[in-house]
């Protein structure tokens, strides 16, 4: 049994060194911590919990620290004590918890890069979509031919790209959706560079579906609301559209009403591609807001504390094009 609300904050506080990785620096693992529990309140009641999971800042984190980041993660007041059961720690991404390490901005002990890839490469004949035609990519003036221009030694390679907008990771504008929405010149700067974003982790869930209830915990105004499901370690298969995550009606209806700036995912669609009523794509895009598809690398970033960029080329007309798809991670 562990009481005192003050005495559980200040054990959670304890818990926060870095874990050594035997060799002078720090350690880039991250961990979680699951477990059953019984809260008693002192003005009466009890919860009950079973299973819960929540983000810690150590592997050696005490029975004390982990009950204060529940009770922290749930807003509870008026706590009187935690009983745990089950304790369990282990090794995995932090998902964000409130009031966890990742929430007060507390980055990752140990050397991180600067900036993070979150785009695919685009290479001739790349399947992004099943069913739609990869890239192509020929010469218009060749080095041999460009000689004949210029002063002797010098030479140029002009070459063409031909592609559909839906290639690599890409981004949707309303004009994709609506045939009078704002096309990719009408996208406003500020609402693809430099955004906070927040990392939906939602690997190793049970279901595909992202609901609302996977969002509703996260503020998400202005942001960059970023759905990392893991999918894009099949980008490139035939395996990568099947069984895949997406966004349901009820999850995008959620994030229309609270206005992030954009939304993006690292799976093949953000819908259901058997759904061709598109409720994600159309929800979204009828609020105004961006949607990016198959972004890869989302397990580098923090749920929270990083910059998120991903501008579109200012085509007039355009709904949709590759994009090149960045984070700035917090140091």
């Amino acid at each position: 049994m562990i009481g005192g609300l003050a005495g559980l904050m200040a054990s959670a506080r304890s818990g926060l060194g870095e874990e050594a990785d035997g060799q002078g620096g720090a350690a880039m693992t991250e961990y979680r911590a699951s477990f059953d529990a019984v809260v008693t309140f002192s003005n009466g009641g009890d919860l009950a919990v079973h299973g819960f999971r929540v983000d810690v800042p150590a592997a050696d984190i005490d029975p004390a620290g982990v009950a204060a980041l529940f009770v922290a993660s749930l807003g509870l007041l008026m706590t009187d004590a935690v009983e745990l059961r089950n304790l369990e720690i282990f090794a995995e991404p932090h998902k964000g918890t409130r009031g966890g390490p990742a929430d007060r901005g507390e980055s990752t002990p140990g050397p991180v890069p600067r900036l993070a890839e979150l785009s695919h490469v685009i290479r001739p004949g790349m399947v992004t979509y099943p069913g739609l035609p990869g890239p192509a990519i020929t010469p218009y003036l060749t080095r041999e031919a460009s000689r004949a221009r210029y002063a002797p030694g010098t030479e140029f390679a002009i070459d063409q790209l031909t592609m559909v907008g839906n290639t690599g990771t890409y981004l949707d504008a309303p004009r994709h959706r609506f045939a009078d929405g704002p096309d990719l010149a009408a996208i406003p700067l500020a609402r693809t560079a430099d955004l906070p974003a927040v990392v939906i982790r939602v690997t190793g869930a049970r279901r595909r579906e992202i609901t609302a209830g996977a969002l509703a915990a996260v503020d998400v105004r202005g942001k960059a609301v970023l759905l990392h499901t893991g999918d894009d370690a099949r980008f490139g298969t035939p395996q990568y559209a099947k069984a895949a995550h997406f966004l349901t009606r009820d999850g995008a209806a959620w994030l229309a009403d609270h206005a992030p700036a954009l939304v993006g995912i690292d799976a093949v669609n953000i819908d259901d591609i058997a759904d061709g009523e598109r409720p994600a794509h159309t929800l979204l895009l009828a609020a105004g807001i961006p949607v990016i598809e198959h972004l890869t690398g989302l397990d580098q970033l923090p749920p929270a504390g990083a910059l998120f960029t991903a501008v579109p080329l200012r085509i007039e007309g355009l709904g949709t094009v590759p994009v090149r798809a960045f984070a700035r991670l917090p140091v």
